[in-house]
C-alpha cells in the first residue's frame, strides 16, 4: 500500500510504491530521502492477512466530516446484511476517541473476553458481531487521550488480534476525516482484498466539499470506492410519512456530485426522528419500523453494496483463477 505523508505534494506516489523517492513530484518535498529507503515490510500485514482470511468481504465506512450519521449508517448497515439468517457480519468500530458503536448497537457496558485464539468480539445476534475500543473503557464517559502511535497500534490489535471466525462481511466505521487511522487501516488491509469504501454525506456544501477530500484520500490510497450515500435528505413525517427538505442541497447534493466525480451513487437516506430513538435504544431501525420510507431506501442501498461486493468477488476470482465461494 502506497501511503501519502500528511505534508506530501499533491501527486505525491506513496511511501511504499516503487518511485518513492524518485518521481517529479518528489523532487523538493522534505520526505524524499526518507522515501528512497529500502522498505521493509510490517510483519503485521502478513499476520492480519491470515487472521482476515476467513473473512469474505470487507467494507468501510467513510466521511470527511463528522456528524453526518456515519455509525449510524455502519449499524444499520451491519443489521441490515444480518436480516439474512444464513451471512456471518461482523463490526469493527475503530473510531477509536468516539466510539458510539456499543451505544447504537445496544451493547454499552459489554465487555471484551479472550481465548488462546485471540479476543472474542460481542455479539448482537448469532450472526452479528462487534469489536470497539468502547468496550475496554470503564465507563461510557471515559475519554481515549491517545496520540497518533497508540491509537495506530489498537487498530493493529483489533485487525490482527480479534477472532472473527467466518465472516460473511466485515463493516469497519472509521472516524471522520483523513488521517492517522484511515492511513493505518488501509496499509494493514493491503493484502486482503477490501472490496471499498461506502462514502457518507449529507446534501449541504460544507459536507460536500470534505467528502471531496476523501475521494481524493481513496484515489491516492488505491482504496476502491463502492459509493456515495447522502444521508438526511429529507426529512420523513412519522404520522404522514411525507417527506421535506430540512438541508437544501445548494449545489446539487451528494448525487451530482457523484457524477461530477464518477463514482457510483448509492441512494439517499431520509431523516426519521425514530432512527435516533433507535440508535439511543439501542434497537435495529430497520426491525423496529420497517414502514418507514427511510428502512425501504437502507434496504435498496444495502442491496446495490452486496452487489458490488458479489461482483468484486467475482473479479478477482477471474484474475486468480481460484474457485469463488458463492454461498
Amino acid at each position: 500500500m502506497a501511503e501519502v505523508p500528511t505534508n506530501a505534494p499533491e501527486h505525491c506516489p506513496g511511501t511504499g510504491s516503487e518511485g518513492a523517492g524518485q518521481a517529479s513530484a518528489c523532487q523538493g518535498c522534505p520526505n524524499q530521502v526518507l522515501c528512497a529507503q529500502p522498505k521493509a515490510k510490517d510483519p503485521a500485514i502478513v499476520q492480519i492477512k491470515e487472521r482476515l482470511s476467513t473473512v469474505k468481504h470487507k467494507v468501510l465506512v467513510l466521511s470527511g466530516k463528522g456528524g453526518v450519521g456515519k455509525s449510524t449508517f455502519s449499524a444499520h448497515l451491519a443489521h441490515g446484511l444480518a436480516s439474512d439468517s444464513q451471512k456471518q457480519i461482523a463490526v469493527l468500530d475503530v473510531d477509536i476517541c468516539g466510539p458510539s458503536i456499543p451505544r447504537i448497537m445496544g451493547l454499552e457496558g459489554e465487555q471484551v473476553h479472550q481465548s488462546g485464539s485471540g479476543w472474542s468480539p460481542v455479539y448482537v445476534s448469532d450472526n452479528l458481531a462487534v469489536m470497539s475500543v468502547g468496550f475496554l473503557l470503564a465507563g461510557p464517559e471515559d475519554a481515549v487521550i491517545w496520540r497518533g502511535p497508540k491509537k495506530n497500534g489498537m487498530i493493529k490489535q483489533f485487525l490482527r488480534d480479534v477472532d472473527w471466525g467466518e465472516i460473511d462481511y466485515l463493516v469497519i466505521d472509521t472516524p471522520p476525516g483523513t488521517s492517522d487511522e484511515h492511513l493505518s487501516v488501509v496499509q494493514y488491509l493491503s493484502e486482503t482484498n477490501v472490496d471499498g469504501a461506502v462514502l457518507l454525506t449529507t446534501p449541504q456544501e460544507v459536507s460536500l466539499m470534505d467528502v471531496r477530500k476523501e475521494i481524493n484520500f481513496c484515489h491516492k490510497v488505491k482504496l476502491p470506492i463502492i459509493g456515495l450515500v447522502e444521508n438526511m435528505s429529507g426529512f420523513v413525517c412519522p404520522s404522514c410519512t411525507k417527506s421535506s427538505e430540512i438541508f437544501a442541497p445548494t449545489t446539487g447534493g451528494g448525487e451530482k456530485m457523484a457524477q461530477e466525480t464518477c463514482i457510483p451513487f448509492l441512494g439517499k437516506l431520509p431523516l426519521d426522528p425514530r432512527i435516533g430513538k433507535c440508535c439511543d435504544e439501542g434497537k435495529s431501525f430497520l426491525e423496529e419500523v420497517p414502514d418507514s420510507p427511510a428502512t425501504l431506501a437502507f434496504s435498496q442501498i444495502v442491496q446495490k453494496i452486496t452487489e458490488h461486493c458479489t461482483k468484486a468477488a467475482v473479479n478477482r476470482s477471474e484474475e486468480t483463477g481460484e474457485k469463488m465461494d458463492t454461498s
